[in-house]
């Protein structure tokens, strides 16, 4: 090479005035991502410990079991690990290297999963009799 460096490329963002009120939004998104993150972990703990610890003291390798009562718990797990690159780029500038291209299809996904994971978290409550 000819001894330059390559430009980095969120040197320009690092190095620009924000304005106040622009970082107090940024910080505050940044604050109820996260805290709608954790609130999404902890419902499903909250309102569905027993009845999975019941299904897991049960455990056995059947098709119709694990599809019937695990599927809602992977449902909402993989919607908080689609959750989880939205909440980390909340608040951060699109043209960052931290914001994913594809943040609307991943925010998109993780409510779909999460939702659906709930309803039928829901539903196997109600079949277990927990509800």
């Amino acid at each position: 090479m000819d001894g330059r460096e390559a430009p980095v490329r969120d040197s320009f963002w690092a190095d620009r005035k924000v304005p106040r009120k622009d970082a107090q939004a940024r910080a505050r998104a940044r604050r109820v991502g996260f805290a709608g993150f954790v609130l999404a972990l902890a419902l499903p703990v909250a309102l569905f410990h027993s009845l999975v610890s019941s299904i897991a003291s049960e455990f056995r390798l059947d098709f119709t079991y694990l599809v019937a009562e695990w599927f809602p718990w992977v449902l909402i797990a993989a919607g908080l690990a689609f959750a989880a690159p939205v909440v980390w780029s909340a608040g951060r500038d699109p043209h960052s290297r931290w914001y994913p291209r594809s943040r609307n299809a991943y925010a998109g996904w993780a409510s779909v999963l999460y939702i659906l994971g709930m309803a039928l978290g829901v539903q196997v409550a109600a079949v277990a009799g927990t509800l």
